[in-house]
């Protein structure tokens, strides 16, 4: 049994890794910013030692010097999943808490001699297309926003510490492999939706362009297992990815499979012009899909074999049923119309 923190435990994702660590007997320590409760992504409360509220953006995250003593002492792993996804904010937004954010975790595991666990994104790779290895070099440039720039600093942070370190690097992670489950939708949904639903109709792509959709349950999955062997994971970066791209395609096919939805016309970014549209459809373009414009104009093929080699496990696999399963959880829950 290890004593670990999490960073990030009322998140999405945090709050699942949290799940899986308790359930494997593991003493977990939960940070929150404002959100009281940690949910796995069924909806259940997880069972944590200890949840502490903290501001990563904040040095010390806001605690005494005592309360800092206390918790970097107390623990063995810190696993820092504390970060802001949204594709629209300002540098300065990025900077404090992707950054500053990441900074500050690695000050406190720094204290209490800790082990520490990135999570990043696949997508540091920037604008680059091909195989993507998980043991490439971050590029300097070409990023599509400030999260992904972000990622890519908070990244070089941990490589520069003198903390024994690994780094997980999920694709786009949505529902639950089986049944499609998520317990909040969060912006890739909304723009997942504003397609569906016929409110964006058009959609700059690059032909030959895929996604990685990974499910939640092997991220999390794979991050508890890297936290297990960081013996082995130490100095090192693993892809927690589908390793099966989706052209995109097939993605709006699939959409266009229910006749209550819309498939959106894709056009080449070349011939693509937002003020063109009408005008409600160029505000929300402007507003939520347009911010997601550049992952249908990549084709990043993520190699993930370090990470299988590691926990001997593989994502199950994903692509059009995979999609539809997502689809249909959406429906079920009211997220999207039934008919």
């Amino acid at each position: 049994m290890s004593r670990i923190l999490v960073t990030g435990a009322a998140g999405l994702l945090g709050g699942e890794v949290c799940a899986r660590l308790v359930a494997r007997g593991h003493s977990v320590t939960a940070m929150v910013h404002r959100t009281p409760d940690i949910l796995a992504n069924d909806g259940t409360k997880v069972a944590v030692g200890e949840i502490v509220p903290g501001d990563v953006s904040l040095p010390r995250m806001g605690w005494s010097e005592d309360e800092f003593a206390r918790i970097a002492a107390g623990h063995d792993l810190l696993i820092h999943c504390a970060a802001t996804v949204r594709f629209d904010l300002d540098e300065a937004d990025y900077a404090a808490v992707n950054v500053g954010g990441t900074a500050n975790a690695i000050a406190l595991a720094e204290a209490g001699g800790m082990e520490f666990l990135h999570v990043s994104t696949a997508y540091v790779c920037g604008d680059r297309n091909g195989p993507i290895r998980e043991d490439d070099p971050l590029p300097e440039s070409g990023y599509a926003n400030g999260y992904e720039a972000s990622k890519a600093a908070g990244e070089r942070l941990v490589r520069n510490s003198g903390l024994p370190w690994a780094i997980a690097r999920p694709s786009v992670v949505v529902g639950e492999h089986a049944s499609g489950a998520i317990r909040q939708f969060d912006t890739t949904y909304a723009a997942f939706k504003l397609i569906a639903e016929g409110r964006v109709r058009h959609m700059a792509a690059t032909p030959g362009a895929t996604l990685d959709f990974v499910p939640i349950d092997h991220v999390a999955g794979g991050i508890v297992a890297i936290a297990e062997n960081m013996d082995e994971a130490s100095g090192r970066t693993f892809h927690l990815v589908a390793g099966r791209t989706l052209p995109i395609e097939r993605f709006i096919h699939a959409i266009g499979a229910y006749p209550q939805f819309h498939e959106p016309a894709l056009v080449e970014p070349a011939r693509f012009d937002p003020a063109s549209l009408p005008a409600l459809e160029r505000r929300l373009y402007k507003r939520v899909a347009g911010l997601y414009a550049a992952y249908f104009q990549r084709d990043p093929q993520f190699d993930d074999s370090a990470f299988r080699v590691l926990t001997g496990s593989a994502c199950p696999p994903t692509g059009e049923p995979y999609i539809r399963r997502l689809i249909d959880h959406c429906i079920a829950v009211g997220f999207l119309s039934a008919a």
